[in-house]
């Protein structure tokens, strides 16, 4: 629950500007029939799940919006420079992070009292909402040629480049085609792990089912599950993502060291408007 949930304060607040605070205002509702078609809550859970999910707003609102601001106002000193390094792009990606990860840490105590209330028939359709998304992600990236794959990873990193800096030129296009061709991206190590993270999580809250454990114990274990998504234990996928994320650090450098003096100044902008916005979202507590 807390990791949806950070995803989407994260996507609100990273949006197209015109919609932050309309997207930002409506994520209780939104996320409760996010989260309802995987649980399929009942009578008794809903007015809970939808006052939490309130309460988690408001708390994120009143604690998290300026540090996203505050991340934004970095960005935007470095925006205007052509020397960026990798190290810069990692960092900022880890204090995304710790921010992901404070939400979830927040939203542990109501996220523990529901899965102690789920019952074996809302976890057979979690479990049917599990192989729906797997047969969605087979069809869009497991059963594309390795061509189209990449044509549709370029396509997505265009997409939020040009709504960042403006029109690439052709010479920045063809350097985005020649990272994404040679990325490390392997769509299969990503089916296998987020499988087996799915295994873990229905194995769990079953386990929660059969032993009855105390909310501290329950706590305990979602706290261990979503470390282990966080901070994967050495291994293939480890690996693979943390050579994914300095991949991703050293290709943005690359690419804004391309950039125009005018697209510079766009990406000024792009990130002085969302910190109007949060402001503004803030100030409306």
């Amino acid at each position: 629950m807390a990791r949806i949930i950070g995803a989407l304060l994260v996507a609100a607040a990273l949006s197209a500007c015109s919609t932050v605070r309309l997207a930002y205002n409506n994520l209780p509702e939104v996320s409760y029939w996010w989260l309802d078609t995987y649980l399929d809550f009942d009578g008794s859970q809903t007015p809970k799940v939808r006052d939490e999910l309130a309460q988690l707003l408001s708390w994120h609102r009143r604690n998290e919006l300026p540090r996203i601001a505050g991340l934004l106002q970095e960005a935007q000193a470095l925006a205007p420079r052509d020397d960026a390094t990798a190290a810069q792009a990692c960092r900022m990606a880890d204090q995304i992070r710790e921010r992901l990860l404070a939400v979830a840490e927040r939203a542990e105590p109501a996220g523990t009292e529901l899965a102690l209330s789920l019952t074996e028939a809302q976890l057979q359709q979690l479990e049917r909402k599990y192989a729906k998304n797997n047969a969605d992600y087979r069809k869009n990236w497991l059963e594309r040629s390795a061509a189209d794959v990449q044509e549709k990873r370029y396509d997505r990193f265009l997409d939020r480049l040009e709504d960042f800096y403006g029109r690439l030129n052709p010479e920045q296009r063809d350097l985005l085609r020649r990272q994404v061709a040679q990325s490390v991206f392997d769509p299969r190590l990503a089916d296998a792990e987020r499988r087996q993270r799915q295994q873990e999580a229905l194995q769990l809250l079953r386990g929660f089912n059969a032993a009855r454990p105390s909310a501290a114990e329950a706590r305990a274990a979602i706290h261990a599950y979503v470390m282990r998504i966080a901070e994967p234990p050495p291994g293939p996928w480890r690996d693979h993502q943390q050579a994914l994320l300095q991949e991703g650090c050293r290709n943005l450098a690359a690419l804004h060291n391309t950039t125009s003096a005018s697209q510079r100044e766009q990406a000024v902008r792009r990130l002085q408007a969302y910190q109007d916005d949060l402001r503004q979202l803030v100030a409306a507590r």
